[in-house]
C-alpha cells in the first residue's frame, strides 16, 4: 500500500495529463496535474488481483448475472455508513455522469428548470444545458470555512417550473459533510416543492478521521418516495475509466421508470468492471482505502500549511475528498492574474473556481490525491509564484 511510488500517466491516454496543456496551456513535460478528480497511485492489490485473475482466464464472451456485485455493494454500504440497502434497489450506469443525465432525461422534460446549490461540482450544470433544461441556482452561503444552506433564499428563487434538485454530498468541491438536520431540510425543500430528489454521493468513502458521512437514504427515509442515490466506487478506488456507477433506488415506482429506460437503451455493464467493483467492495478493500485516507490526510495537512501560510490564500479546512478548495479572493487578483501565476510560474493545472458556478469567482480546487513527492514539489511552486506576497 505505498502511495508515494512514482507512476508517470503521461502517454497512457489520461485526460488528467495528457489534456492538460490543450485545456489549460500546461504541458505534462514540466507541468503538474491537480485538476480532474481521480488518483495519480494505483489501485487496491484486491482489485488488480481480480482483473489478473480475468485476464489469466483469456475469455472475455457474454456474460450473465453478478449477484457477487450487488451483494458487495450491500455489505459496503452496510458496514461503512451503516445504510441498509436491498440488492434490488441498485441499478447500474455507465459511470454518474451517465447516471446523472440518465435522471434528467428519465424524471424531467426539455425547459424544465432543475435546482442546484453552487458553488458545486460543473458537470451538473453542464449536463442540466446539455439535455435541455434549464440551470437553477440557490447559492450556499459562505460562513467562515465553511458553507450554509439559506433554503429560505432558495425558496425566494424556485418559480414553479423546477422538477428536479441535484444534490451533492460530501459537497464537491468546499469538501463539506452535511449533518443529518441539513440532509433532512433539503428532503424537506425537494417534499415541499415536488422534486425529484437525486445525491450525488460518489466521494462517500473519502472522509477523514474525526467526520463521519451520512448518507441522503438514512438521514431522511421518509424521502425514499422521491430519492435517487448515485455512488461509486470510482473516486474511492481511482477506477473512474471503468465508467460504472450505481443509481441506488429505493422506490419501485422510480425504479421501474429507469430500469424501462436502462432497457430500452440495451445497456448493460461490463464484466471487467463488475468484477473490479465486487473485489473493491471487500475487507481488503476497506483496509486500503483506511490506507488512503491516512495518505491523503497526510497530503491535506501539509498542503492546507502551506496554502495559509501566503498571505492572501485560503484553503478551507477539509472534512471528505481528496480536493482542496482555496480561496485567492485576499489577493485583490482577477482570477485571470492568479490563474496566470498558477499556469505560467507555477506550471500547475488546476480546476477553475468560476466553473463551479456561484461563489466560485476568486476559488481554484487543487487534486491532492497523488505521490507525496508531487505535492511537495505543487507546494513549492505556488509558494514562489506568490512569493511577493510573503
Amino acid at each position: 500500500m505505498n502511495f508515494d511510488d512514482p507512476i508517470d500517466r503521461r502517454g497512457t491516454h489520461s485526460s488528467k495529463w495528457d489534456k492538460m496543456e490543450s485545456l489549460f496551456g500546461v504541458s505534462p513535460d514540466d507541468g503538474l496535474a491537480m485538476w480532474t478528480a481521480d488518483s495519480d497511485y494505483a489501485t487496491a492489490p484486491c482489485v488488480i488481483a481480480a482483473l489478473r485473475e480475468a485476464v489469466d482466464h483469456g475469455v472475455f464472451g457474454y456474460s450473465w448475472e453478478y449477484p457477487a456485485y450487488f451483494e458487495a455493494i450491500q455489505w459496503w454500504m452496510k458496514t461503512r455508513h451503516d445504510w441498509t440497502i436491498d440488492t434490488d434497489w441498485v441499478l447500474t450506469s455507465q459511470g454518474l455522469g451517465n447516471a446523472i443525465a440518465l435522471c434528467l432525461d428519465v424524471w424531467t422534460d426539455p425547459g424544465d428548470s432543475v435546482v442546484i446549490f453552487p458553488p458545486v461540482y460543473h458537470e451538473f450544470a453542464k449536463k442540466i444545458n446539455k439535455t435541455g433544461r434549464k440551470v437553477l441556482e440557490c447559492p450556499l452561503v459562505r460562513d467562515g470555512d465553511t458553507y450554509t444552506l439559506d433554503l429560505d433564499d432558495a425558496q425566494s428563487r424556485l418559480t414553479g417550473a423546477e422538477t428536479m434538485l441535484i444534490w451533492c454530498s460530501p459537497q464537491n468541491p468546499s469538501g463539506r459533510l452535511w449533518t443529518p438536520d441539513e440532509l433532512r431540510a433539503v428532503a424537506e425543500f425537494a417534499e415541499r416543492n415536488d422534486l425529484t430528489l437525486v445525491s450525488d454521493e460518489i466521494h462517500h468513502d473519502l472522509i477523514y478521521p474525526g467526520n463521519r458521512f451520512i448518507p441522503m437514504d438514512v438521514a431522511a427515509p421518509e424521502a425514499r418516495h422521491r430519492t435517487v442515490t448515485l455512488t461509486a466506487a470510482s473516486k474511492t478506488f481511482n477506477i473512474a475509466g471503468q465508467r460504472t456507477g450505481n443509481m441506488i433506488i429505493p422506490d419501485a415506482t422510480l425504479r421501474a421508470a429507469m430500469k424501462q429506460r436502462l432497457n430500452t437503451l440495451d445497456y448493460g455493464p461490463g464484466a471487467l468492471a463488475i468484477r473490479m467493483i465486487t473485489a473493491a467492495y471487500s475487507p481488503e478493500g476497506a483496509a486500503w482505502v483506511g490506507a488512503q485516507m491516512q495518505h491523503l490526510d497526510s497530503n491535506r495537512a501539509l498542503f492546507d500549511a502551506t496554502i495559509n501560510a501566503i498571505p492572501g490564500l485560503w484553503s478551507m479546512p477539509l472534512q471528505s475528498t481528496y480536493l482542496a478548495w482555496v480561496d485567492f479572493s485576499g489577493t485583490g487578483m482577477s482570477h485571470d492574474e492568479v490563474t496566470a501565476r498558477l499556469r505560467d510560474d507555477a506550471r500547475i493545472a488546476s480546476s477553475p473556481g468560476p466553473g463551479f458556478g456561484t461563489g466560485g469567482a476568486h476559488f481554484e480546487r487543487f487534486n491532492l490525491a497523488t505521490q507525496r513527492y508531487r505535492l511537495e514539489e505543487a507546494c513549492a511552486r505556488i509558494k514562489a509564484a506568490f512569493a511577493d506576497l510573503q
